[in-house]
């Protein structure tokens, strides 16, 4: 299929959005908060994936999977959360984002349930040893610290994981024909020009 011009149908105004879309229910609007109450505390704490959003100061987005045990989150307050940076491939696509442009979004997962929990903030990449020591993982502190101060938290409707069978192990695809993640990544560096030896 040749490229498609998007631009030729794009919609550029809310005006033209509400039009097809419609408006939000009232209760969908109020739904969202400004602070970590102790519903948001709870998942937080039993949630062993998040998925961090970020932007650098050009808008180039990414979205990063955050895998920890669950309750390794520091919840400081109310309005804020530590997310703990364990040493990883040191891209930092996400610290480097936020170092250029602090706006993040948070979505939290928790095994079994089909809502998830959002919070959007600004972010800080620091360097507090205190702080870093209470993520201690097998004895190891995590080397930096995402501080975020909480701006919005809503739960988000079950529509998505739902629709996707994604904790229903008899809807899975056999995975048995999909290649290694190791041939992936040596076939990506070759279209980079990187030859990898076996």
């Amino acid at each position: 299929m040749e490229k498609i011009n998007f631009s030729r149908n794009a919609i550029t105004t809310e005006e033209e959005l509400r039009e097809i879309i419609g408006e939000p229910h009232e209760l969908v609007v109020k739904k969202s908060i400004s602070f970590l109450d102790e519903h948001c505390k709870k998942l937080i704490s039993m949630s062993p994936l998040l998925f961090l959003s970020t932007a650098n100061a050009e808008g180039n987005c990414d979205v990063s999977p955050r895998g920890d045990l669950p309750g390794t989150i520091n919840i400081l307050n109310k309005n804020q959360l530590v997310i703990p940076d364990r040493p990883g491939n040191k891209r930092l696509d996400s610290i480097l984002n936020i170092i250029s442009n602090p706006n993040v979004g948070l979505v939290f997962l928790i095994p079994g349930l089909e809502e998830v929990l959002r919070i959007n903030g600004r972010a800080t990449v620091f360097n507090d040893k205190e702080v870093l020591e209470k993520m201690s993982l097998k004895g190891k502190a995590p080397l930096l610290g995402i501080g975020i101060d909480v701006e919005e938290c809503f739960i988000h409707c079950p529509r998505a994981l739902k629709e996707s069978n994604i904790w229903k192990p008899t809807s899975w695809q056999d995975i048995g024909n999909v290649p290694s993640i190791m041939k992936i990544f040596t076939d990506h560096l070759k279209l980079n020009g990187v030859e990898v030896k076996e």
